[in-house]
């Protein structure tokens, strides 16, 4: 009856409207994230305003061209899965890079209450 509406900054941001807006929204905030923390997909997702895309976030790295210097090895599936085999080169790539920043691998996961990122815990 008395419900109250929420400020409107607490309300998601609309998601981009094209592919391209919707690409550098992701890459944005891909970039951000630090060396030696991992995000997931659907948190990457939320983060650049995407919503629930964290398959479209996948598709999107995997797309990504050779060289990139974005850091698309902190990029993991939810749970701290790591999602590219270990038998590939992309996913041998991945775990030397994240061991190079100090992540610890352990049964193909890497512990989010550790590792994970958290951007709001360092805003101001």
């Amino acid at each position: 009856m008395g419900k109250t509406k929420p400020p409107e900054s607490a309300w998601p941001a609309p998601p981009p409207a094209s592919v391209e807006a919707r690409r550098e929204a992701l890459y944005l905030v891909l970039a951000q994230v630090p060396e030696g923390k991992v995000v997931s997909y659907g948190e990457l997702a939320q983060l650049a305003g995407l919503g629930r895309a964290a398959r479209w976030v996948g598709r999107t790295l995997s797309q990504l061209p050779n060289g990139t210097t974005l850091p698309w090895h902190r990029v993991i599936a939810a749970g701290g899965r790591l999602s590219l085999a270990a038998g590939s080169p992309s996913g041998a790539e991945q775990r030397a890079r994240l061991r190079a920043e100090g992540i610890s691998i352990l049964n193909e996961r890497v512990d989010m209450r550790r590792h994970g990122w958290r951007p709001m815990e360092h805003s101001s």
